[in-house]
């Protein structure tokens, strides 16, 4: 796993492709090699964990079959030692059940096979831009009611109590509190978070949603005490985020 010092001054970025098949592993690597990324292969799951440890990849491209372990396997290993760099999970199963469960895991994005290059690279890209935490005017701390997150930090609190979240859950929820007391669309989310619109795939949004809700407005706080909810549904529009009334 060669990997020059300064890759990342002549590179895209710098991606770990896993793939049992060799056609599909070398035709993809050689593919993003032309894109403009630095590419490691690895084709099996120990491979991805050592890979991982070795090149420190800015992405992985992670195939869900794979011969020692499945790539959400691979993923759920990764994020137990508090591994986040983004997944981009490949399965041969066009099945919402495994896209959600990749995603339970810590996914970031879904490629079905098979799949058109062009696709891979926009979604890779759209993942990056996501995740790399690009500075705006909006940077800085957001609050809204007692849920605080901190942008520089990358962090966030409810109630005075820690609340982990995966990139793209990270990416959700500031969209949703810059625009607390307001409705927002399933297709605005769509657009400002993923960045590419899963071909009108809805329901990964209502799927976030509901891991934000478990893991912000379903915890108690440091008095003990279960928060009030914060995320609301408004059925046949959207969802908003707003301050719990009479609190």
């Amino acid at each position: 796993m060669d990997r020059m010092q300064d890759s990342h001054a002549s590179h895209e970025a710098h991606l770990l492709v896993v793939d049992d098949e060799p056609n599909i592993r070398d035709l993809l690597a050689s593919s993003l090699r032309f894109a403009g990324f630095e590419v490691t292969t690895a084709a099996d799951g120990n491979g991805a964990l050592h890979g991982v440890d070795a090149a420190d990849p800015d992405l992985i491209v992670l195939d869900v079959m794979l011969p020692d372990m499945d790539g959400f396997t691979v993923a759920r290993r990764l994020r137990e030692r508090d591994i986040t760099t983004p997944i981009l999970f490949l399965t041969a199963r066009d099945d919402m059940a495994d896209k959600v469960q990749g995603l339970t895991v810590g996914g970031d994005d879904y490629v079905t096979k098979p799949f058109g290059l062009e696709e891979v690279v926009a979604r890779i890209r759209a993942i990056l831009r996501r995740t790399n935490g690009t500075a705006d005017e909006d940077d800085g701390v957001v609050r809204v009611a007692d849920l605080i997150l901190d942008e520089d930090a990358h962090e966030v609190h409810r109630s005075g109590v820690d609340v982990e979240l995966s990139p793209t859950e990270f990416k959700l929820l500031r969209y949703l509190m810059l625009n607390a007391g307001r409705v927002v669309s399933k297709a605005q989310i769509l657009d400002h978070v993923w960045e590419y619109d899963w071909n009108g795939d809805a329901a990964i949004v209502e799927s976030y949603i509901s891991y934000l809700r478990r893991k912000v407005d379903q915890i108690e706080g440091q008095d003990g005490r279960t928060v009030a909810p914060l995320i609301q549904t408004r059925r046949g529009v959207g969802y908003m985020l707003r301050e719990p009334k009479g609190e």
